[in-house]
């Protein structure tokens, strides 16, 4: 990223605390810092580049969900997380996030800063050992590759990784010229093979075990 038309966005719960918390970051960034509530979703201007930190304890899975729809495909938008307990927290979150940083709860301000900073520059603001765990999931996600996905058949696996980009049933039955019962039928089959209750818990399985890291884990790695 560069300095020309950044913007900072934080999610989270609008209170007191939070703008207080602002302030201290734009008087250290000496750069604005915009808030959004939970619930909201702005339009993402492709003409800037846009950091937005989610604040974890204020957001849902799902809201967390579509941020990342959001920003999918947009290299101008870029994700991180605060607020995160520990690393290995971190990891469950990088396992069905594409996130370029991570920030944890007892993190200064100060440190905080340092990693805006680094990704306002295009840089990864991670710890090497949760880098180092990342690149072990990855290495499990290639091994697991070469065996069969829990017993999915070729046509479920179609189904599960339409499912990924947001689809509705009508719009894979559409895609795969079966009916909207035929996709409901195998969705169930899916959920009932991998052990989960809902379309979220499914993606989610889906970026862990069948998916590769996104590309932008290949960047500079936080010191």
């Amino acid at each position: 990223m560069t300095s020309m038309d950044f913007q900072i966005y934080l999610v989270t719960a609008i209170n007191p605390q939070s703008k207080l918390f602002i302030e201290h970051l734009q008087q250290q960034l000496n750069h604005e810092v915009i808030a959004f509530n939970t619930e909201d979703m702005p339009a993402l201007d492709e003409g800037e580049l846009v950091l937005v930190i989610l604040d974890l304890d204020h957001l849902s899975e799902a809201n967390m969900q579509q941020w990342q729809t959001a920003a999918d495909g947009k290299e101008h938008i870029s994700l991180a997380a605060f607020n995160v307990r520990d690393e290995g927290h971190a990891v469950e979150l990088l396992s069905s996030l594409n996130l370029q940083g991570i920030f944890y709860r007892n993190d200064s301000v100060d440190l905080i800063c340092k990693g805006i900073e680094a990704l306002r520059s295009g840089s990864l603001w991670m710890s090497r050992t949760l880098m180092s765990r990342m690149i072990q999931l990855l290495r499990r996600q290639q091994m697991n590759s070469y065996r069969p996905a829990c017993g999915l058949t070729q046509r479920e696996l179609e189904i599960i990784g339409l499912l990924g980009t947001g689809a509705t049933n009508s719009e894979i039955a559409e895609k795969l010229f079966v009916s909207e019962h035929t996709v409901k039928s195998h969705l169930y089959n899916i959920f009932r093979k991998i052990k989960v209750h809902n379309r979220l818990q499914a993606m989610n399985w889906a970026r862990r075990n069948l998916f590769s890291v996104p590309p932008s884990y290949k960047r500079e790695a936080r010191h």
